[in-house]
């Protein structure tokens, strides 16, 4: 009996979710499956290589920072769209040069500002430099122009920040012509066949780009989503969460971020 009772309440059941199906209304139902469907559109990810903040950051920097080949592969293989690396100049705006901090923090030879260093010429010049720590340990320093190539040889699109300690000979009326050249002409030369997009966050530099490359300026192009101080060793990227998503809500075209493998899962199922 107890089983029979069983067996009706479920027959019983199924037929009452039949009829509730069938009541339906076409319109409806599609209405419903649209709603369910409907995402965001998936921003395109910009990697970034994270700077330790607070005092003494130089210490515990593992230049992680996408300005080399390996980096930038890396970045590939976890999903990124773009990498946004940054662009200094050696003495008396010889060469630019793809690298993150003042100094040579963080390659072999003595301790001195990029801007002070020959590129190619003399003892200790950059080019014969390397990494002498963290993920990218043997790699070089390449010029503008090396990486250009190698980013656009990945398919990936060139966010470039052009780092303030560069004003000092970019403004300088004995080597500004040279200088601008050494920044500019790689960008003019590559920009029909490569995505290029260049800033600073020295608000003079910024002016100039914008003069000169009206059409590249960054915007508001790869908006930063990362909540999360970077520090060594790395903070756990779930702390990021609450932020990603209220900027994913916001639907950016593009975002940056120092979790690019974490972000890209978590990003999976979340828009189209």
């Amino acid at each position: 009996m107890k089983t029979t009772m069983t067996m009706g309440l479920s027959v019983t059941a199924a037929a009452l979710t039949a009829g509730a199906l069938v009541n339906v209304s076409p319109a409806a139902a599609s209405g419903a499956r649209t709603a369910a469907a409907v995402l965001p559109s998936c921003p395109q990810v910009f990697g970034h290589g994270g700077y330790p903040e607070g005092a003494n950051g130089w210490a515990k920097d593992q230049v992680r920072q996408p300005n080399n080949y390996r980096a930038v592969d890396a970045q590939k293989a976890w999903g990124a769209d773009g990498v946004e690396a940054d662009v200094q100049l050696t003495r008396q705006g010889t060469k630019a040069v793809m690298w993150h901090n003042t100094s040579t923090n963080g390659l072999t030879g003595g301790k001195q500002n990029i801007t002070d260093i020959w590129w190619a010429a003399g003892t200790g010049n950059l080019k014969g430099r390397r990494i002498t720590r963290g993920p990218y340990k043997g790699e070089r320093v390449y010029s503008l122009r090396e990486w250009l190539d190698h980013v656009r040889s990945q398919g990936l699109i060139a966010l470039l920040e052009i780092k303030p300690e560069t004003r000092s000979i970019l403004s300088d009326p004995a080597y500004a012509a040279k200088a601008w050249k050494e920044i500019s002409d790689p960008i003019k030369e590559r920009q029909g066949s490569q995505r290029i997009l260049v800033y600073s966050q020295d608000s003079w530099i910024q002016g100039e780009l914008a003069k000169r490359h009206p059409g590249l300026i960054k915007g508001s192009a790869a908006r930063w989503t990362d909540s999360v101080a970077w520090n060594e060793p790395v903070p756990a990227w779930s702390g990021n969460m609450v932020q990603w998503q209220a900027v994913l809500k916001q639907a950016p075209r593009s975002v940056m971020t120092n979790y690019t493998k974490d972000y890209r899962a978590w990003l999976k199922g979340k828009c189209q």
